[in-house]
Parts: C-alpha cells; structure tokens; sequence
C-alpha cells in the first residue's frame, strides 16, 4: 500500500503542536507533513523492509559507537526542516555539536534541524520518484549526504548538495570519510 496524503488545506491547518499531539496521539501510525501543509500516512514496511532498515541502522548505530562524532536516529524520529516540513528519514544522523546546541525541549519533540546525513530505504510499496523528491528536498534544505538505497534494483543514489546525484549500479558497500570517517555500510544484508 503505497503512503496516503491528505490535503487538509484550506479546511484545516495543523500547527506544530497539533501535528506533534497527532503524532502522539497516533503512535501506531507514522506521518509526515510537506511544506504545503499535506499530511502524508506512512504504512508499515513487511518483514523483509523492516529486517532492511534494523541493518543499516545497526551498522550505523555500530560506527558511531566507536566514532563517537554525533547521535543516530531510526525511522521513528521526525525533523523539523527549515522549510517547514516534518521528514522522518528511514535512518539519520546528527554531528554531535549541532544536537547538543538544542534546548532540551526541542530534543524531545521534532528537532528543528536537518540531519548532517539521511538514508531512505525503498520498500516494495515506494515509488522512485517520490523518494527521489524527497531526497532533493532533503539537500535543499541543508542535509550533507543522502543514501536513497533500492534493494529490489541493487542501486543506490547517493546525494550531495549542489550536485546531481551520483547512480551506483550493484555496489557490495557504502562509504563517506569525510563526513562519517571509517563508516561503512556493507549492502550483502541489505541486497539479499
């Protein structure tokens, strides 16, 4: 089932603390919101997405344990861009620095920053280009590095700020050193 989006403009306008307290509200539900205001329903991935995800946010999770450069978020987590729309990254990472510069407040609601790094992984359900979109808005509004991994086609996007996106057909790992210095993402669980 692929996400379903309401448009609730110009009926209903929900603010950060409605959307926040419909989140809550909902915790067995998991929204976003565009920066038009659309409420967008995400469904639950099946089993072989989900397995997907609790790799790569493992392995990630593994590095930054060692590395200790920032904090890890799973699919769970909503950001609050810049752009004002709320975005929950299949996984995601914060430098250190920039998540201690938060108020306490504002760590335990949506944060009101762009992660320094974002991985979208495509479930059976996913269309490209709307991930595609996606991962441009996350660049526009000041994500460092986006993974977009397509498990089915074993490709991956990877994207940058003011560049196109470089196309990696069949690659066996992922890997960054000058943002995320000795991090790599070995793509055999996630392919297989």
């Amino acid at each position: 089932m692929p996400p379903l989006i309401v448009n609730l403009a110009p009926v209903i306008e929900l603010t950060d603390e409605a959307f926040y307290q419909l989140c809550r509200n909902n915790s067995d539900l998991r929204f976003e919101r565009t920066a038009k205001g659309e409420l967008i329903i995400m469904p639950p991935v099946g089993g072989e997405g989900g397995k997907r995800e609790a790799d790569l946010i493992f392995e990630l999770v593994a590095w930054n344990r060692q590395a200790q450069l920032g904090v890890v978020f799973s699919s769970s987590a909503g950001f609050k861009l810049p752009n004002g729309s709320d975005r929950s990254p299949d996984a995601a990472w914060v430098r250190q620095a920039r998540w201690d510069a938060l108020p306490p407040e504002q760590r335990r609601r949506f944060p009101p920053l762009a992660p320094d790094f974002v991985i979208e992984l495509r479930s059976e359900t996913d269309e490209w280009a709307t991930l595609q979109a996606k991962m441009r808005e996350y660049m526009e509004n000041g994500v460092l590095l986006g993974w977009l991994i397509d498990p089915q086609n074993r490709r991956v996007e990877i994207y940058r700020p003011h560049q196109p996106p470089e196309i990696l057909e069949h690659p066996s790992s992922l890997t960054e050193d000058t943002l995320l210095p000795g991090f790599v993402l070995n793509l055999s669980r996630i392919f297989a």
